[in-house]
């Protein structure tokens, strides 16, 4: 009997080892097929699959070993330093943020993050070219390789995340919804969602905001009668109808709503509220997936302005910091960033050693940029999820080492 009973295991084990041989064949041809049709299928895959013929980047995704090549020999940091320029994605009109001037520059947060990455990669902060983009339109210039990254009020959300074929950095700015209405109509920073029933609501298409106040009214129950929803393409038309009397209300992250009360001088006419935002909307770059190179140039571009800003380095005094930086003694992140000391770690992203040395002697570290830009509207950091994380706020980078 035992001898049977080995025999009948033995059998029964060569037997599974057959089945699992041949399910591993299986699942290898087909999590490969999967891959290819997924990049050349979905229309998000196709516009990644076009972008990479156009860089040389993406085109053999479905290989593995193909991917590590591209990642590290054909990145998009590679087309920048041959072109001699980034090409940046910018909102154009979005007050504080990236504002178009008279002249045809563009000022403003994103646009000085832009600014920031050109200085870091080719070390010159006008070595770079602004696209200002719809709301509608960003994506889509992203994906098809019509601009490097995105600086433009884009929220990270899951479903941009994972469908889109772009990946996000870290985030500059916390922000949240709110609503604006008028003081004449009753509406006060005390004001709720529940106090817009029955109003005309305008916001921009195609935003997490259009789809944050639907949802917002829905929650509101029962006895909430309902809202009237107009989207237009850009805030402009937004704010251009809200002055003129077609909007009851308008709805943005609060950032923009601040910034379009300060610069029409409307601080005692216009509320904006809840207090409480009814979203979260987390700031930041954008850029196509797939690419840890350039990936790694515009995360640590941004996490470099925070450290910094730490550290008491400003565009003012980050020479006198080069001047007398000693080994040993001063903080030995001090020397990392700005390529004194051990410099191979910027080097070794395919940057010059001193690229965040360039970062903030021509545009600035993170505080810097913030109150340049953001504190004249009325945006301060104290007290917000803006501050550094050692003022009780979630501005954090990891240790530069």
């Amino acid at each position: 009997m035992r001898k049977q009973f080995l025999v009948r295991l033995l059998a029964v084990l060569l037997g599974f080892t057959l089945i699992a041989s041949a399910c591993g064949d299986d699942d290898g041809g087909d999590a490969g097929d999967d891959t290819s049709g997924d990049d050349g299928g979905s229309d998000d895959g196709g516009d990644d699959g076009d972008d990479g013929g156009d860089d040389g980047d993406d085109g053999d995704d479905g290989d593995s070993e193909d991917t590590v090549d591209v990642t590290q020999g054909g990145s998009l940091l590679d087309t920048i330093l041959d072109r001699g320029n980034l090409v940046c994605g910018v909102g154009g009109n979005a007050v504080a943020f990236s504002e178009t001037q008279a002249d045809g520059s563009i000022t403003g947060f994103d646009a000085d993050y832009c600014r920031a990455v050109a200085a870091a990669i080719l070390g010159d902060a006008t070595a770079l070219e602004f696209v200002p983009l719809t709301a509608s339109e960003r994506f889509t210039a992203l994906a098809s390789g019509d601009v490097d990254v995105l600086f433009r009020n884009t929220t990270w959300t899951q479903s941009r995340d994972t469908t889109l074929g772009g990946d996000f950095g870290p985030t500059t700015y916390y922000d949240g919804q709110q609503l604006m209405g008028r003081v004449a109509d009753g509406f006060s920073a005390a004001s709720s969602v529940s106090d817009v029933d029955g109003a005309v609501v305008c916001t921009n298409a195609g935003t997490t905001t259009e789809k944050n106040i639907a949802e917002a009214a829905t929650l509101e129950g029962a006895n909430f009668g309902g809202i009237t929803l107009q989207t237009f393409e850009d805030f402009n038309q937004v704010t251009d109808a809200f002055i003129a009397g077609t909007c009851d209300i308008i709805t943005t992250d609060g950032s923009g709503l601040v910034g379009r009360r300060a610069v029409n001088d409307m601080f005692d006419d216009w509320a904006i509220f809840p207090a409480t935002p009814i979203s979260k909307e987390p700031l930041g770059p954008m850029y196509r997936q797939n690419d840890s190179v350039f990936a790694d140039v515009v995360d640590w571009t941004v996490y470099a302005s925070i450290i910094l800003d730490e550290l008491g380095i400003t565009s003012a005094n980050a020479q006198a910091f080069v001047d007398g930086y000693e080994a040993g003694v001063s903080d030995p992140q001090v020397g990392r960033l700005l390529g004194i000391d051990e410099g191979e770690l910027q080097s070794s992203m395919g940057l010059p050693a001193d690229a965040f040395f360039q970062m903030v002697l021509q545009v600035g570290n993170y505080d810097e940029i913030f109150t340049n830009n953001l504190v004249p509207v009325g945006l301060e950091r104290a007290g917000s999820a803006n501050a550094g994380w050692q003022a009780g706020g979630q501005i954090y980078a990891p240790p530069a080492r």
